[in-house]
């Protein structure tokens, strides 16, 4: 039992230590030492947005690679295409243009108005319009409202409209503002810069109408794509 006495007096003191240590009041918290919540999720989704806008772009036309003929290559995002130097080996799937240079936009229009810009640049041999639906994707054809094609063509400097009729333009085309209003029957061609008024194809449309591009190889122009012009995004 003697030998015990040490033991609880040293007990006792331990003991009091702890009520002591325990009795201290708990460290206060300084002003900002939590995370701002409200500053790091407040109107988060918006400030991801403005942040992104100016990396974000918009084509009003999105070429469809179903259609392109096996000599064309369109860029990843589906918004430009080019003529290439080698073939492509691509299923002959009843939508695919197998005869001429051609690829539709992904998107057909069967009423309202609608419009896009292509930027054409210096490449010398192009067309630029609306096809219908049904036209012919194997066989022969031209490209005018007789095949169910309304365009502008650019071939060598000579700009026509299709129907064998030059069109005078003042200065070489850079840009094409395509500009369709399904319900009067009419594709009208402008000029982006001044919106200048080239002519307007005026037809009674009767099934829906795709973007029309017939593009052949550049050659030693600096524009070798014909692209869509993307549109600004606006909150």
């Amino acid at each position: 039992m003697k030998e015990k006495v040490p033991f609880l007096s040293s007990y006792k003191a331990t003991q009091s230590r702890a009520r002591v240590q325990c009795s201290l009041s708990d460290p206060q918290l300084v002003s900002g030492a939590l995370i701002d919540v409200a500053k790091h999720l407040g109107n988060l989704s918006f400030r991801v947005w403005e942040k992104m806008k100016d990396k974000v772009h918009f084509s009003p036309v999105i070429l469809d690679p179903n259609t392109a003929y096996c000599w064309l290559y369109l860029s990843d995002d589906l918004t430009s295409v080019r003529q290439g130097d080698t073939k492509q080996q691509l299923p002959d799937n009843p939508e695919r243009h197998t005869k001429y240079p051609t690829v539709l936009g992904s998107e057909g229009f069967s009423s309202g108005k609608h419009s896009w810009e292509v930027e054409v640049g210096d490449h010398p041999v192009w067309d630029v319009g609306l096809a219908k639906e049904s036209v012919d994707r194997k066989g022969k054809r031209f490209a005018s409202p007789e095949y169910g094609i309304w365009c502008l063509r650019l071939d060598r400097g000579k700009y026509t409209n299709g129907l064998g009729k030059t069109v005078t333009v003042k200065k070489s085309l850079q840009r094409i503002r395509v500009q369709l209003d399904y319900d009067r029957g009419e594709v009208s061609f402008y000029d982006p810069e001044d919106m200048t008024h080239i002519f307007t194809h005026r037809d009674t449309f009767t099934e829906k109408l795709f973007p029309y591009f017939c593009v052949v190889n550049a050659g030693d122009a600096k524009t070798a794509d014909i692209k869509m012009c993307q549109s600004e995004i606006s909150l």
